[in-house]
C-alpha cells in the first residue's frame, strides 16, 4: 500500500526552522499502515529535511554550523551567474539533504524518544514550502 499528502508551511526566511514530527505522524496514522516506511520530502533547493532532538540550543547550533561551513560569497558560481544572494543557500540544503526516510513498526514512526522531524528553510526570504509524504507499507490482515 503507499498513501502521499502533503505539509504546508510558511516559512519567515534563513535559519526558519519547523518541527513537523506531529503532521507526518498523523499522516502516518490516517495511512493505516503497519509496517513500513515514511519519506518525507522537501520540494524545492533551498529547503531541507532532518531529524534532532528540537531543542531551541540545538535549533540554533544546526543553522549557525551551516552558516560557518557554507557562508554567503559573492565567489560562489551561483552569485556570478544569478547575483541573487542565495548561492550558499542552495548549498546549504545540499549538505543536509531534501528528505528523510523513517521506519514503521505498530502504525508509529521509528523515532527516538529525543528525535523529532524538522523542516529548515535556507533560503534568505519567505517561502511558502511543500513537503511531500509519502508512506509505504502492509496493512494488518
Amino acid at each position: 500500500m503507499v498513501q502521499q499528502d502533503e505539509i504546508k508551511l510558511e516559512t519567515t526566511g534563513h535559519r526558519d526552522i519547523h518541527d513537523i514530527t506531529a503532521e507526518v505522524a498523523s499522516i502516518v496514522g490516517k495511512s493505516g499502515v503497519d509496517a513500513g516506511i515514511v519519506h518525507v520530502f522537501n520540494v524545492g533547493s533551498t529547503g531541507c529535511i532532518g531529524a534532532i532532538e528540537f531543542e531551541p540550543g540545538l535549533q540554533g547550533d544546526i543553522s549557525e554550523m551551516l552558516d560557518r561551513l557554507i557562508p554567503p560569497s559573492r565567489d560562489l558560481g551561483h552569485e556570478r551567474a544569478w547575483h541573487d544572494g542565495n548561492g550558499h543557500s542552495h548549498l546549504q540544503a545540499t549538505l543536509m539533504g531534501p528528505s528523510l526516510t523513517v521506519p514503521i513498526s505498530g502504525g508509529r514512526m521509528i523515532l527516538g524518544t529525543w528525535q523529532q522531524i524538522f523542516h529548515l528553510e535556507c533560503d534568505l526570504k519567505p517561502r511558502s514550502r511543500t513537503v511531500v509524504v509519502t508512506v509505504y507499507g502492509e496493512s494488518p490482515r
